[in-house]
């Protein structure tokens, strides 16, 4: 930890009020009023500035040209550790925690609200106003000092730190990201949504393709004027037809046997790719040939991203090949092979499973199984909660070549059904049943259904287990995968090299051609280091797969 620690009480005047802080959180001198923050950190980027949101203050900062190598996110950490002190979802800004700490009323979080799509950030007319996170310089100086308190009294003090750490450096990430904006080719753009939808219309409303196969099942169904993108009008339909579904998702209508279901699996999958990524999207999301986002860092129960507007985390495979560098530069493309089967190896330290969890193919590397399939249905469905039918047998293989990684998860599962929490590697804690987000509280990031556990039946008993079954597995994967972008973008601090996308265990770097070569190694160290800092030595190894590309689509998978 850095020496310097500085307390930021920003305002939104450009100005903020700092005081230095001891290691304990005490302060030791007296607040000064600076009135320009970012020439401040300008000045001393030795310090680690704790401050209410890096959300809401950074950006600002990045305007002057300023970058902060550290910082401490108190928002985050206060939903960390509300969430380890077993109160899933409390309010977590700064004013909540000064009231819990001098026992006050704890007002509510300020609601979320989707990102403006660049270039329309500006203040609606009598609209409510946007900004800096508000709180004095006694609010966050004993916020911090109460924090390192709390974090000092949970299981693991030293694992708590690292993931306190890993998440306020993903802020600073996320923000920069969203900033820098992903690389976006409107003309191949362009092609790519002509070939698949058909010309764009003059006048609006759907491409050709979509009029074309929005006839066809009119047609086949003998419903005119049926809008294929309507659920309760597709079920109708349906219906008339002989054909009663509980819903109109892909994977239902797959086991439906009827001319109609091809061309409206084949809308639906236009239609998504029309509203989500079509050419209203680029005019929205997309400025000066770059897309920016709105990241959000931990977004997701298990610690993994999501975003508030753009849907970055859903670009769809077609239209990959509109992520292209510019000229003199190439994209760096990366994913972690088999992440969370070698978490699970790091984790549970079972001796066969680090061993198969080499630089190879770890399905190929499991003993006792007839084949790579079947060691792998066996793995991922320890995971995964798929412990009956066709995959027992092989389970119990598993269970009996690889105990300890086998009891991680079944005392996970059990820990759920019983109503228990349970924690990840650096002590994320999930939800309690019921306690989980609902589907508006996310605008595009998945998020983990644990609010199907009710605990008076079997059936939520076994639905809570497979949820926590789960977690500690994919929230350590968020985990290695927040350290790692950490590791990377403090390697390349000085390097012609920017992270210009993140998702779950995939990274894209934008560099110069000349370093492209050094930075695909670098991520490779750092997976390592990463796999260093939290486990230990373990045998592990985090393969980082890593390509030089022109264009996204060309990073093909090995």
């Amino acid at each position: 930890m850095s020496s310097v620690i500085v307390a930021v009480a920003p305002d939104r005047s450009g100005g903020a009020v700092v005081q230095p802080l001891g290691p304990d959180g005490a302060p030791t001198a007296e607040p000064r009023r600076v009135a320009d923050l970012a020439a401040e950190l300008r000045a001393r980027p030795e310090a680690r500035w704790v401050w209410p949101s890096t959300e809401s203050a950074y950006p600002a900062i990045l305007d002057a040209a300023v970058r902060v190598p550290r910082c401490h996110d108190l928002e985050m950490t206060e939903a960390l550790l509300v969430g380890a002190e077993g109160e899933w979802g409390a309010p977590r800004s700064v004013a909540a925690a000064w009231a819990r700490l001098t026992g006050g009323p704890v007002p509510p979080d300020p609601p979320v609200r989707q990102a403006a799509p660049p270039g329309e950030a500006q203040e609606a007319l009598f609209g409510e106003p946007s900004g800096v996170a508000e709180a004095t310089i006694e609010q966050v100086a004993a916020v911090y000092a109460d924090q390192l308190k709390r974090i000092a009294a949970t299981a693991d003090p030293a694992r708590f730190r690292m993931l306190v750490a890993a998440e306020s450096a993903s802020a600073l990430i996320a923000v920069e990201m969203g900033r820098a904006g992903l690389p976006w080719h409107a003309p191949t753009h362009d092609e790519l949504l002509t070939d698949l939808l058909g010309a764009r219309r003059p006048a609006g409303g759907p491409p050709q393709k979509l009029v074309e196969l929005t006839e066809q099942i009119c047609h086949l169904l003998a419903s005119p004027g049926l809008h294929p993108d309507s659920p309760a009008e597709l079920r109708r339909a349906l219906r008339k037809a002989g054909i009663d579904v509980p819903n109109t998702r892909a994977w239902v209508l797959k086991q439906v046997e009827h001319p109609a279901i091809e061309p409206i699996l084949h809308y639906k999958e236009l239609y998504r790719i029309w509203t989500a990524h079509g050419w209203s999207w680029r005019q929205q999301w997309v400025r000066d040939g770059r897309f920016h986002p709105a990241y959000v860092p931990g977004g997701v129960v298990s610690g993994r991203w999501a975003t508030r507007g753009g849907g970055a985390l859903q670009i769809p495979a077609v239209l990959r090949a509109a992520v292209r560098a510019d000229p003199g530069r190439r994209l760096v493309v990366a994913d972690a092979g088999q992440l969370e089967p070698r978490i699970l190896a790091a984790v549970s330290r079972d001796p066969g499973l680090c061993k198969a969890a080499g630089p190879g193919d770890i399905y190929t590397g499991l003993e006792g199984f007839a084949d790579r399939a079947t060691a792998k249905v066996a793995l991922l469905g320890a995971m995964y909660g798929q412990t009956g039918g066709q995959a027992a047998p092989a389970l119990a293989v598993l269970k009996g070549r690889y105990p300890r990684a086998w009891a991680v998860v079944e005392e996970a599962a059990r820990t759920g059904e019983s109503g228990g929490l349970v924690r990840s590697w650096l002590g994320r804690t999930c939800p309690r049943p019921g306690g989980g987000p609902t589907a508006g509280d996310l605008a595009d990031g998945e998020w983990f259904n644990s609010r199907d556990g009710d605990l008076r039946t079997s059936a939520g008993q076994r639905a809570r287990g497979r949820f926590t079954r789960n977690f500690v597995i994919q929230a350590t994967a968020a985990e290695w995968a927040a350290t790692l972008l950490a590791l990377v973008r403090s390697r390349l601090w000085e390097v012609d090299a920017e992270l210009v996308f993140f998702q779950h265990d995939e990274v894209i770097l934008d560099c110069s051609h000349s370093c492209a070569d050094d930075v695909a190694v670098v991520l490779q160290e750092c997976a390592d280091e990463a796999g260093r800092l939290m486990f230990g030595s373990t045998g592990v190894h985090f393969v980082m797969d890593a390509k030089v590309v022109e264009a996204y689509s060309d990073a093909k998978p090995s």
